[in-house]
């Protein structure tokens, strides 16, 4: 019999998974009860956890093989190349002491920050993997919003008009991110651009979803700007809807592991004021390439397929 429990925590996302230790090898049913318990909830949590590197890499293997740690990062922890950690202040160390001001410059609504990991890629992540190692007393928190629920919740018109779209994807998203910065020339050296469908059918569940995020979507393909705006902007306010979010307040050891073809999610805005400390560590599984309800697959634009020997450009200084 199996020892799990699953307990809803969000009226349409969000499911907390106990009686199951990660760090040890998982039984064929255990790894089966996650991933539909994965594919109903949408984004699972494991607290308490006592996970490192190897560990973690070895629980998500269960579920898929993984991908490079992230398109733009050049040091990953030695010997584990999946793992992408978040942190502050490595990013300032990777792109000077300005990244954080010229970010808080690119943050100019409230939809900006919610993002869907590494769609500017042809076949973004199937799945990402957080765990949290430090965190700070108070503030921190991420968010995720069920993309299924988004689209369902549009009107039939608006989802039948919506299902014959696509629509381009690339670091920045709408606003390209320059040439004067750091972060800038590690973006345009390691170029992603792909044309995803605006609706993407799980290739597991058969749900429709809304592919669609302020974090990398840039336009919509074949409408003039105005009209791109203003279905974006529909489509934004859609899938930031709170009740079909949920959020989390981290705790060393705590494990998130979220479908990246359903769901978005919102960063922490809250923290870049105060000086404070916070590391987690995510690996992502290799996703498959979207498909539309039309049958129509993604289109590569720049760059090549985000797999497990992806290669990062960095320039000299």
């Amino acid at each position: 019999m199996s020892t799990l429990s699953v307990r809803r925590v969000a009226g349409h996302i969000g499911a907390d998974i106990d009686g199951v230790d990660l760090s040890q090898p998982l039984s064929t049913d255990t790894v089966e009860e996650i991933k539909q318990s994965l594919h109903r909830h949408k984004v699972v949590f494991f607290r308490g956890q006592r996970l490192d590197h190897a560990s973690q890499i070895a629980f998500a293997r269960h579920f898929g093989e993984l991908t490079y740690a992230h398109p733009h990062d050049d040091a990953p922890p030695q010997d584990h190349p999946e793992i992408f950690t978040i942190d502050p202040r490595r990013f300032e160390e990777r792109y000077g002491k300005t990244f954080r001001d010229e970010y808080r410059k690119r943050q100019y609504s409230y939809f900006d920050g919610w993002h869907t990991d590494v769609t500017a890629a042809v076949n973004p992540p199937a799945a990402s993997i957080l765990r949290a190692e430090t965190v700070p007393e108070f503030g921190g928190d991420t968010q995720w919003t069920n993309l299924v629920a988004a689209y369902e919740g549009l009107s039939a018109p608006v989802r039948a008009f919506v299902d014959t779209l696509r629509a381009e994807h690339r670091y920045g998203g709408s606003r390209p991110v320059g040439e004067d910065s750091a972060y800038a020339r590690r973006v345009n050296d390691n170029l992603l651009v792909s044309v995803h469908p605006v609706v993407r059918v799980h290739p597991e569940t058969g749900e429709r979803a809304l592919f669609v995020n302020p974090g990398f979507t840039s336009h919509i393909v074949g409408v003039s700007a105005a009209e791109s705006r203003r279905i974006l902007d529909l489509l934004y306010a859609e899938i930031t809807r709170p009740e079909y979010t949920v959020r989390l307040r981290w705790e060393p050891g705590h494990v998130a592991f979220w479908d990246n073809r359903a769901t978005a999610h919102l960063a922490p805005r809250d923290l870049e004021h105060l000086d404070v400390e916070r590391r987690l560590h995510r690996v992502t599984l290799i996703g498959d390439v979207p498909v539309g309800p039309d049958g129509h697959e993604s289109e590569l634009v720049a760059g090549r397929p985000f797999t497990a020997d992806h290669r990062v450009a960095v320039a000299a200084n």
